[in-house]
């Protein structure tokens, strides 16, 4: 016997919701991650795309359409974009971090190797341009490919700003908006756009989409320091090893006297890294309060994208990406 429904998580209510769109989505995936001529792709793709992900993008470009009365057939190719973009930067992304483990599951660049990974991604982001294109809305594939760019950007934003200490809140900001707000927020647009939506209903789910991608990215970075290997789908401490500033040692770099920041400095910028590090890091981090202040922080992003939707139609789909973005902070409790 199933959960009652006031137990589920708010994602598994919204994919419940969604199922027969959801089933589609999943379809066009599977179709067009076909290669006839390199089963290379499909093998890496299906290795990612079947890993149990929550298709949390794919369902809120599915929830926006559907929220704004839209009954076509285009919402299931722009969800299916949505997630060959997502797919696409996370094979990327596994490169340059070097990273071991996505989803719990070891990444594609180990078991296959670091050039499949890109070109795979590549092939992905070539195939999301050419389900954007399909719906035949000029307005929509300007948002998709903004969001493209924008991704990109952040990442190499990133790249740039990861190890310097000298790095603020507002260009983490930036990065977070770059790398991980902008497909959120493009998500919820496109599926507003495509049902015709009016200009307040489309900005309302632009802003809670960006909204709930900046507290679902410090979410994330607050788990990399306090959450579970099974939580986060990769090992804790993941972006210490990798020398990321996340908003919680922004903040605690921020407060450090000399011998701290000679830590810091140490372990962030000149990559030093010795055992015990961590321990001392989440020490730090513990004193001055960062941890708590992101989630705070988190909490208040969080809450604007529920306000955001206030001028939307009432009913059980507002009701769960309400939950949802209160679902997203929750995670760290």
């Amino acid at each position: 016997m199933g959960l009652d429904e006031t137990q589920q998580k708010p994602h598994d209510r919204l994919s419940a919701r969604l199922a027969g769109d959801l089933d589609r989505v999943n379809n066009l995936i599977r179709e067009r991650m076909a290669s006839e001529h390199a089963p290379r792709i499909p093998q890496v793709t299906a290795h990612l795309i079947e890993a149990g992900g929550k298709r949390l993008r794919p369902m809120l470009t599915l929830a926006a359409a559907r929220l704004c009365g839209y009954d076509g057939p285009y919402h299931i190719h722009l969800a299916a974009t949505v997630e060959f973009i997502h797919t696409a930067t996370l094979l990327h992304d596994d490169v340059v971090d070097e990273s071991r483990q996505r989803r719990g599951r070891p990444t594609a660049n180990l078991l296959w190797d670091n050039k499949s990974s890109v070109l795979v991604g590549d092939y992905l982001f070539a195939r999301s341009f050419q389900l954007m294109v399909e719906p035949g809305n000029l307005r929509v594939l300007d948002i998709l490919a903004n969001a493209s760019a924008t991704i990109a950007e952040g990442e190499v934003l990133q790249l740039t700003a990861a190890q310097d200490l000298a790095t603020t809140e507002e260009i983490y900001l930036q990065v977070v908006r770059g790398k991980t707000a902008a497909l959120f927020s493009a998500a919820t647009e496109s599926g507003a756009v495509i049902a015709g939506a009016s200009d307040a209903h489309v900005n309302a789910l632009r802003d809670y989409g960006d909204a709930l991608g900046i507290a679902f990215q410090m979410v994330d970075d607050l788990l990399d320091y306090g959450g579970s290997t099974a939580t986060i789908g990769k090992n804790v401490g993941d972006d210490f090893r990798e020398r990321k500033l996340t908003l919680p040692v922004i903040r605690a770099v921020a407060k450090a006297d000399a011998t701290e920041r000679a830590f810091w400095q140490r372990v962030i910028e000149k990559g030093d890294q010795q055992d015990g590090d961590l321990d001392t890091a989440m020490g730090l981090l513990a004193r001055h309060g960062a941890l708590a202040s992101t989630r705070d922080t988190a909490l208040e992003w969080a809450h604007r994208a529920q306000r955001s939707l206030d001028v939307l139609p009432q009913g059980d789909l507002r009701d769960m990406l309400v939950d949802l973005a209160d679902y997203v902070v929750e995670r760290v409790r």
